[in-house]
């Protein structure tokens, strides 16, 4: 449900832009942003820091590309939260010896250590790719392919990830499982 919700403000965004413009679209997606963060605060008591974080970004660059009529602002936010996601994880395992996949999933899912880097750093690596294309998106293709790939394109990759990644965790849980009987 809430991955539902996170979704709808990208679908208010491309409907309002394809119907008017980039300025109307982010407009919807501003308002979108806004009742779906607030249901997830009353429907789950809680927000994630990811997605207060999103929100946030979705409030500054949205605010920024309205008032400076700039629509690259705001296609600028794909690029910097994937490179800060990757940050985020790259540091934190890296550096302080930390691995956030494992802090947030770790509780429901017992894996490896091993299993749990591999993992972080398969997802640093797709954060990476993603904010490069969507930076070389931003200044070499058409609008029309940006806004496909940021709405469309992106979330279906992290989708696919997203699966991959359990099929990857549901075999090594078993593997797991094998090598203590």
């Amino acid at each position: 449900m809430k991955q539902l919700l996170n979704f709808i403000p990208l679908v208010f965004f491309f409907v309002f832009l394809t119907m008017y413009d980039v300025f109307v679209g982010v407009q919807a997606l501003m308002i979108a942003a806004t009742v779906c963060f607030l249901l997830i605060l009353i429907l789950y008591r809680k927000v994630d820091k990811v997605e207060l974080i999103s929100y946030i970004m979705v409030m500054i660059f949205s605010g920024f590309t309205l008032y400076l009529r700039d629509p690259n602002i705001i296609k600028w936010k794909v690029t910097i939260i994937n490179f800060l996601f990757a940050t985020a994880l790259l540091v934190s395992q890296f550096i302080f010896k930390k691995n956030l996949l494992q802090k947030m999933l770790g509780k429901e899912i017992q894996l490896d250590t091993a299993i749990w880097n591999k993992l972080n750093l398969l997802w640093i690596f797709f954060f990476i790719l993603c904010g490069a294309i969507s930076l070389a998106a931003t200044y070499y293709t058409t609008d029309d392919f940006f806004w496909i790939f940021k709405v469309f394109i992106l979330p279906g990759a992290s989708l696919l990830l997203s699966l991959i990644s359990g099929i990857y965790i549901y075999k090594n849980m078993n593997k797991d499982i094998d090598d203590k009987q």
